[in-house]
């Protein structure tokens, strides 16, 4: 996926012709910028990206990069960028989709996708609604949230976009606020670099039917107390005034003040997001009271990839075909005359 050529790409060169169609104010405009500012630094050919997606909102994406894309079927965008990757390899193949599309008809392509762990990468648009169909619950929806599929209240507990790809088996995973460009950027870049599924779930605002769902964790006034944006090797460490942080108690994580009890900042966990052991990063991903944002899990495995060569390469050194015909007349064979 390397870049062959010396030309230096901006952010204008990944900008396609089309009018941008979103709602005025609208996350989404953060996530296409931060893309289109991360594909210069990643080092690849312009030709050798694709952006697959399924339907809603975020599945727009295609039309607005100057790349090579699909704007394909409800809920499948996985299943046809595995067929894209594994047919070229060298390509940078790049998911783009929503909580609806990911987890609702497309709740097994994302699952299953994760647990090949092929080398493409997802980003996930999570406002919590369905915004291209003018505000249904979706499977991200919180109980209680009244919409237009549920004027009394959404009765149906939500999924956890995190827990999850974590349970099927993810072997990256990032969380961050859609008001942050600079550090979507920069998990964009992270995840091309990572080798395998990639998934970033984006908290991204709708303001039309969801407006202010995120605010209470995303607005600037009130993000550095009820945000932790973690970094591998570095102490979970938060708090406007840089004094609160994580400990594990038992079997709970929980949120202690430097200076109280003894309390010092070695005592703090060091997020290690490269441990092979998911359960910490579990519990990260569970934590309501600050809610973890920042590269949660990036633990290198086997690519499916690399396991179908391997087997192909054993398959053959075994074989006693060394051709198609040494196959075609291998068994009984007869002339028709």
């Amino acid at each position: 996926m390397e870049a062959t050529t010396e030309q230096k790409y901006t952010f204008k060169d990944f900008a396609s012709d089309q009018e941008v169609r979103w709602c005025p104010g609208c996350d989404d405009y953060v996530i296409l910028r931060s893309m289109q500012k991360a594909l210069p630094e990643m080092g690849v050919k312009k030709e050798d990206v694709v952006f697959i997606s399924g339907i809603g909102c975020s599945s727009r994406f295609p039309y607005y990069m100057n790349t090579y894309g699909m704007h394909t079927i409800h809920g499948r965008a996985p299943g046809i960028a595995s067929g894209v990757k594994l047919a070229n390899p060298n390509l940078s193949v790049w998911v783009m989709t929503g909580d609806g599309d990911a987890m609702a008809i497309g709740g097994n392509h994302f699952i299953h996708v994760l647990r090949r762990n092929i080398d493409l990468n997802i980003v996930l648009f999570n406002n919590e609604i369905y915004g291209l169909t003018k505000g249904q619950f979706s499977p991200t929806s919180l109980v209680g949230q009244k919409t237009k599929s549920s004027p009394y209240g959404n009765t149906q507990p939500p999924f956890s976009p995190g827990e999850l790809a974590l349970g099927a088996g993810a072997r990256f995973f990032g969380r961050i606020a859609g008001n942050v460009p600079k550090d979507i950027t920069q998990m964009m870049i992270d995840a091309h670099k990572f080798k395998g599924t990639s998934l970033i779930e984006v908290l991204q605002n709708c303001v039309i039917f969801n407006d202010g769902c995120f605010n209470d964790i995303t607005d600037k006034n009130v993000k550095e107390d009820k945000q932790i944006f973690l970094e591998h090797g570095k102490p979970m460490i938060f708090g406007k005034n840089r004094d609160k942080g994580l400990v594990l108690n038992k079997l709970k994580l929980e949120v202690v003040t430097i200076g109280e009890n003894g309390i010092t900042q070695e005592d703090l966990l060091v997020h290690d997001a490269k441990e092979k052991d998911p359960t910490l990063h579990q519990m990260l991903v569970r934590l309501q009271y600050p809610v973890a944002t920042g590269i949660i899990r990036s633990f290198e495995d086997v690519t499916l990839e690399e396991r179908e060569d391997a087997l192909t390469k054993q398959v053959k050194a075994n074989s006693k075909f060394k051709k198609a015909d040494d196959l075609f007349f291998s068994g009984e064979t007869y002339t028709v005359k």
